[in-house]
This record gives C-alpha cells, sequence and structure tokens, in this order.
C-alpha cells in the first residue's frame, strides 16, 4: 500500500531517516486529563526547542458551565520551564469529549492554530445542528492553518507530515514528527481497539482504511494515541504503542480482520454507545477554534444544547 500512496511513501520515508539518526527524532511529553481520558502532547526539537502542543483540554464544569485552566497551566509551565518556542498548537480533529484550550495556550506561548482542512465539512453539518447563523463563518477561519494530506512542516530541524486519516470524522488528521505519529482519535492501545465512527460525517469503512494505512508505516513507528479508558484487566494509563504491536494485537483491527468484518463490529458497537458528556459544548466550542461563542447582549457566553435533535 505504501507504494501507491505518495504521502504514506513520505511519511515512511520520513519515519526511517529520524530511526536512523537521533537528532531527528523529537522529545515528547504526554499530558493526561483524567476527568475526559484525553492525553495532551508537547513535542519539541531538543537542538532548537522548537515546541507543537497537539490536543490541549480546557477545563469545563458542565453543571456549573464553568471553565478554568488548570490542564493548560500543567503545559504552559512545562513550555516555560524547559524554555521551549511554541510553533504549532495543533487538533487532530474537532473533538467531541474536551474543550480545546488551544486560544488560551495561544494567548499564553504562541504559536499557530492548525487543524485538517476537512474541518469546513464538519462545520457545515454542527454549523446547522446548533443553527449558528449567518454570522459563524464555515470555511476554517477560525484556524491559523489547515493542513491538507501529504502536507509537510517543519518542527525545528524536524521534519514533520500529516496524513488524512477520516472515519471517526470527516476531519481526522494524524502527525508524523520524525519518527512519531499523533494519531488522534483513530485507534486506541491494542486491548481497547479503535475509535467510535458514529458521530455526523464519520464512517466505519473510511475508519477502517484509514487505520489500515496508519498500519502501513514501518512497524517500529511510535504511535501515541489521544485517549485511553484502561481496558478490563488493565490497572495503568497507557498512551504510548507501535505499528507493529497494533497490527499483532489490536482487538478490533489486527492483521487478518477484513474490512467488512470491522465494519459489522464497529456499527454494531457504535449502537450500543452513549453520546460523550461534553459532546454538545465541545463540538460547539471546537468548531470555533476553541472560542467560546460569541457573547450576547447581556456580555455571557451560551451554549446551545439542541433538543431531540441526535
Amino acid at each position: 500500500m505504501v507504494g501507491h500512496d505518495v504521502a504514506l511513501q513520505a511519511a515512511a520515508e520520513q519515519i526511517g531517516r529520524a530511526q536512523d539518526e537521533k537528532a531527528l527524532r523529537p522529545s515528547i511529553a504526554g499530558f493526561f486529563d483524567e476527568a475526559t481520558n484525553t492525553v495532551s502532547y508537547v513535542v519539541h526539537d531538543p537542538a532548537t526547542c522548537e515546541a507543537a502542543i497537539i490536543d490541549s483540554v480546557l477545563d469545563y464544569e458542565a453543571a456549573a458551565g464553568r471553565t478554568s485552566y488548570g490542564s493548560a497551566d500543567r503545559i504552559v509551565e512545562y513550555v516555560n520551564s524547559h524554555n521551549l518556542k511554541v510553533t504549532w498548537l495543533i487538533e487532530t480533529h474537532a473533538h467531541a469529549d474536551h474543550i480545546s484550550a488551544a486560544p488560551y495556550l495561544q494567548e499564553k506561548l504562541g504559536g499557530k492554530l492548525a487543524i485538517g482542512a476537512e474541518i469546513i465539512r464538519v462545520q457545515e453539518v454542527f454549523g446547522k445542528l446548533f443553527n449558528a447563523g449567518t454570522d459563524f463563518e464555515r470555511d476554517g477561519s477560525q484556524f491559523d492553518h489547515l493542513f491538507t494530506d501529504g502536507e509537510k512542516f517543519d518542527l525545528g530541524e524536524i521534519e514533520g507530515i500529516a496524513l488524512h486519516v477520516p472515519g471517526h470524522t470527516p476531519a481526522d488528521m494524524a502527525f508524523i514528527i520524525g519518527d512519531a505519529a499523533f494519531v488522534g482519535d483513530t485507534i486506541f492501545m491494542p486491548d481497547f481497539g479503535t475509535a467510535r465512527a458514529d458521530f455526523p460525517g464519520g464512517d466505519a469503512r473510511e475508519l477502517f482504511r484509514s487505520i489500515r494505512r496508519l498500519l502501513s508505516l514501518p512497524e517500529d513507528t511510535r504511535l501515541f494515541l489521544c485517549h485511553d479508558y484502561k481496558a478490563p484487566g488493565r490497572d495503568e494509563y497507557a498512551w504510548e504503542t507501535t505499528v507493529g504491536q497494533q497490527r499483532r494485537e489490536n482487538v478490533h483491527v489486527k492483521d487478518g480482520v477484513s474490512e467488512d468484518e470491522f465494519v459489522e463490529m464497529r456499527t454494531t458497537r457504535d449502537k450500543t454507545l452513549a453520546m460523550p458528556n461534553l459532546i454538545m459544548p465541545s463540538v460547539q466550542v471546537n468548531i470555533r477554534g476553541g472560542r467560546l461563542p460569541e457573547p450576547e447582549d447581556n456580555g455571557v457566553s451560551y451554549i446551545k444544547i439542541p433538543v431531540n435533535a441526535v
């Protein structure tokens, strides 16, 4: 498959160069938010101290409708204590289970806010659901940069490339930095399986193909996941694995599982799942680049909850 996929071939070659030369591998720190089971990452080039923050979390107390910055401030402290320069604030997709802290981190640390170019499809679908009106632009302009499939970028002296991996949502992207792949919600730890594909615009068949695309990368490629829920029998949270381990062990999509088998399993399983607790505030804010809806005439922002619409 790699040979027929130009972007994937470029990613595989980049990973090979990084595996051969230590200076081309990034330093990675993971920050786990147990309230949303989300892992945020600070990825940096040790030579230049240029850094990317991936999938940050804004603390949100749903019952009170209050935001706070404890999770984000842990990242600010880490960046400052290591004298890092943030050049990218990356979202792997518009999350449905937590609110992004990217605008807050951008204000504190700088950097360009980026997401996959297909965010415009997600904005269109959820803009209609939330009746966002004509003042809500559905063109991705809330972000500083929209990544396309195969697009290359730099983190200091370390190479990066973006791969479009739809299925969980239409806009999901994996970001390969050096020899490390940040794969968002496409796949979980091998003992837990894969992400759901039943959100608006999601597609189980697309998800299977996206996962198999990622699993065509070199076997030693490090995969960094966006979530962990501790599979039955495992007592510790974990969020790092490899392509080889996933191909051998993933309970949903290891080698030998056919596309049709996966689609049947995923579709059946998704029908049993409740919506994420924070889906309404999360998506509503995240399609705006992590910014709250514009305040109303009393100066207060409001989160809409569409009734009987999902």
